[in-house]
């Protein structure tokens, strides 16, 4: 394989809605660039990027796939990304490895609900963004009314770098061309609405552009052109048929010659700082002589490879044989082999430059998010983070076979451990584990690598809500945990008083002891009865947040004075406290979008105020279809799917996140209380 200095390097993902035909896009990609002999297909499940059984069988991406090819003395990185909202964390941890987001539109669906999410992340994270309009051979395709839908929704800047020709069977370029036939618009005019655009970035060539009106050599065009990408001034619109290969040429070159390198994009941030201490923001310097600092955005458990860590070198050069860093890691690891992916294959390589992205596997100090470095100095370094949407659809899971559960324990973790936006919950109290997803078509393939790949069944059921308690008013209290049997007793006096923080601000224990009351040896033990009291709850046995807890008096014993004993006064006495500080359960409320055909709007509104939600919008999507909006607590949404299908006749889909928590109805805390506290005086 051929070697590429940074200033030759391009990375890429493509982004956008299921169908969009991102997958077949790549194939196109590949194919035009020479990297593979024949395109592969979605349908017939032969693409270099959906290479897994299960992606083959559904047909569609479930996962990121990094695969990468040659063009114009370029190495082109790009990562294929899953399309429907349930796989969107594998979309998103894709932005922290490239320097530019390459949305991909369907042009006879037009805008759907990822398209608008992936380009407000790609602009909140400062990265360039080009829009490629696909499948533009399609039947009832308006290319006119898209192009305009784009430019309301993303702004005048989406401009045209090429247009249609011939029916779709073509495209013509508009940068270097001022006259041409075009499907819709007029060439000239496209050019030179693009050219005005660019020049403005560059005061002197403005100048004397609007001196000689004269169009600017291309060279002189680069530098602006990168300036309004990196600015977000310039996002520019392209046009293709991944089925044809209308606009794939076009394409390529534009990735190549304008798209830009590790040096000209806009440098994530990172952050340098001790844990709890002031953090450093700086950015990573593209040149391979410095330090190492490579970011891994995916994590792999492959069956043959084991642990795979996927990243984006930022500074530096990786060799094989070197010595490496992961996270705040203080034992080093060397680096035995270095890989390349393209799809399900690793490529061996010798070495790593900024702007390439790569893997190394079996490491086990890996993990997603964490920064590979070669020096300590690079110690508590972290990328500005993602944002990811929280997983809130959640299903119980128990093993068939008995003795099994250590193993589901096992795979869970592998299943956790590559994906950030799946969580698993264990939760003593009830015996339940519970697994958590962006929703329930996230969490049916879940499942079904489980059954497949692992081989292990297990049953499910609807999850216990993951209510919480807070408190709404002070408290004070204050316990004493005596005890004398025979020999050395226990003795721990505790006083402490607690306040309601506001939502979402956490716990904060404050020790205001004075004259020694409490020895300090014992503060730690104090904490740990307070934190074991806000776990198990206090009213319906759900964990306490958002309070302060501020011990500020106490005794203790000479000899009777022991860690055991200021831990169970800790405990009793926040737990009394809490019963004066008029404590109320709060219930996960969510943020609900609903995709449904616009005649069932009014069936949709009802069903969602029947289950104490209400609609905060609706909008026409086009093709007789409207995106619902609204709030509605987790709790009602048990069996939301089957109803949606059943209003919907099977045209519906929805996807939550978390939005916040709320007060439960007091009828509702009543019957949670009750629980409780027989399950309370059983125990």
């Amino acid at each position: 394989m051929s070697s590429y200095t940074p200033d030759s390097l391009r990375s890429i993902a493509l982004v956008g809605h299921g169908s969009a035909g991102k997958t077949s896009l790549a194939e196109a990609l590949l194919h035009a660039a020479g990297a593979i002999p024949a395109r592969g297909s979605v349908d017939k499940g032969n693409t270099v990027c959906d290479h897994d059984a299960q992606e083959k069988e559904a047909g569609h991406s479930l996962n990121s796939a990094v695969f990468s090819f040659e063009h114009e003395g370029c190495r082109i990185h790009a990562i294929d990304t899953p399309g429907y909202p349930d796989f969107s964390g594998q979309a998103i941890a894709a932005l922290a490895a490239v320097d530019t987001v390459v949305l991909v539109i369907n042009a006879q669906a037009g805008i759907e609900v990822m398209s608008e999410r992936m380009m407000q992340l790609a602009a909140e994270r400062k990265l360039c963004r080009m829009i490629v309009i696909n499948k533009i051979d399609a039947d009832n395709v308006d290319l006119p009314a898209l192009l305009a839908d784009i430019r309301e929704r993303f702004g005048r800047e989406c401009m045209l770098l090429d247009l249609p020709a011939h029916g779709g069977a073509d495209v013509v370029e508009v940068l270097e061309h001022d006259a041409g036939d075009a499907d819709f618009a007029s060439v000239a005019a496209a050019h030179r609405e693009l050219i005005d655009q660019i020049v403005e970035e560059d005061e002197d060539l403005l100048a004397r552009y609007l001196e000689d009106g004269a169009d600017p050599a291309g060279a002189e065009l680069h530098a602006p052109f990168e300036k309004a990408l990196r600015e977000g001034h310039l996002i520019p619109v392209l046009f293709t048929s991944a089925k044809t290969g209308a606009g794939i040429g076009e394409l390529l070159h534009v990735l190549a010659s304008l798209a830009p390198s590790p040096a000209e994009g806009n440098p994530p941030l990172f952050y340098r700082g001790e844990p709890g201490g002031e953090v450093e923001a700086f950015a990573a310097v593209p040149d391979p002589e410095k330090h190492v600092l490579a970011h891994v955005f995916k994590v792999i458990a492959d069956p043959y490879m084991g642990k795979i860590g996927v990243f984006r070198v930022h500074q530096g050069t990786l060799r094989k044989d070197m010595q490496l860093f992961a996270g705040d890691g203080k034992r080093a690891f060397r680096v035995a082999h270095l890989y390349r992916l393209q799809g399900k294959d690793c490529v061996e390589v010798d070495s790593l430059q900024p702007g390439d992205i790569g893997a190394l596997a079996k490491v086990d100090d890996i993990v997603f998010d964490c920064v590979l470095h070669d020096s300590h100095d690079e110690d508590h370094i972290h990328l500005t983070p993602l944002a990811f949407p929280r997983p809130m659809a959640g299903l119980a899971v128990e093993t068939r076979k008995k003795g099994d559960e250590q193993r589901l324990f096992e795979i869970l973790g592998k299943l956790a451990m590559e994906d950030p936006t799946f969580v698993v919950e264990r939760h003593p109290t009830n015996n339940e584990t519970v697994i958590r997803g962006l929703g329930e078509i996230h969490l049916k393939a879940k499942l079904a690598r489980m059954a497949g790949q692992y081989k292990l069944e297990v049953d499910t059921r609807p999850p216990s809500i993951p209510y919480r308690e807070t408190i709404t008013a002070p408290g004070e209290a204050m316990h004493r945990h005596k005890k004398q049997s025979g020999g050395a007793g226990q003795f721990g006096e505790v006083h402490l008083r607690i306040e309601p923080k506001g939502r979402g601000e956490g716990f904060e224990f404050v020790d205001a002891v004075k004259g020694g009351v409490i020895p300090g040896v014992f503060m730690p033990a104090v904490e740990k009865g307070v934190r074991q009291a806000l776990a198990g709850g206090v009213v319906a046995g759900y964990p306490v947040e958002d309070l302060k807890v501020t011990v500020f008096d106490g005794k203790t014993h000479a000899v009777d004075g022991k860690e055991v004993a200021f831990t169970i006064a800790g405990r009793k006495a926040v737990i009394e406290a809490i019963r004066n500080a008029r404590p109320i359960v709060m219930e996960p409320i969510v943020s609900i979008e609903i995709v449904v055909p616009e005649a069932n709007i009014g069936d949709l509104s009802g069903d969602l105020s029947g289950r104490r939600g209400h609609v905060t919008g609706t909008e026409s999507r086009g093709r007789g279809l409207a995106l619902i909006t609204g709030e509605v607590p987790l709790a009602e949404l048990n069996d939301y799917q089957s109803r949606l299908k059943s209003l919907t006749g099977g045209q519906g889909s929805y996807s939550i996140d978390f939005l916040r928590y709320a007060p439960v109805p007091p009828q509702l805390q009543q019957q949670l209380a009750s629980r409780f506290q027989l399950h309370d005086e059983d125990e």
